[in-house]
């Protein structure tokens, strides 16, 4: 799943409200609490546990980062009950704007029977719930780049 928008900031401006772990709550009205597990500058390996309110819950998910190519690109990654997710941002100079594209994708073990039938009708709405997710996210960030 692919979203993208234009920000009108410059891309450093962009990668700087991204990578601000400590201040994502704050620029994200979707996550309610970030705990960052690695001191140190946003690179490779960079860990934090992002709890976010989806549907009226809360959930809690051990993030890391994967790939960095400041400020060009990171990769974003967690896992939980055998599925991998994986967040690829990239960020692209349009003229004095920037680009921003999230493109989130999720491999799980294979399925069959119960749990198969179960994917099969769940799929879709759990699609349309983590689109509806990655542009608000999206809105959030362009919010914060374009204040700054």
């Amino acid at each position: 799943m692919r979203v993208s928008r234009v920000i009108h900031a410059a891309a450093p401006q962009v990668w700087e409200v991204i990578t601000d772990l400590e201040h994502a709550a704050d620029v994200l009205s979707g996550v309610v609490g970030v705990e960052v597990l690695t001191a140190g500058a946003y690179r490779e390996g960079t860990r934090w546990r992002e709890t976010r309110k989806i549907m009226g819950k809360e959930a809690t998910e051990e993030m890391w980062v994967s790939d960095v190519d400041a400020p060009h690109r990171t990769v974003v990654s967690a896992a939980s009950a055998g599925v991998v997710y994986t967040t690829v941002i990239t960020l692209a100079e349009a003229g004095e704007a920037t680009e921003l594209t999230m493109e989130f994708s999720s491999e799980a073990p294979p399925q069959n029977g119960l749990r198969k039938a179960l994917h099969a009708v769940m799929a879709p709405l759990g699609s349309a719930v983590t689109k509806k997710m990655l542009e608000k996210d999206l809105d959030d960030i362009a919010r914060a780049a374009e204040r700054s």
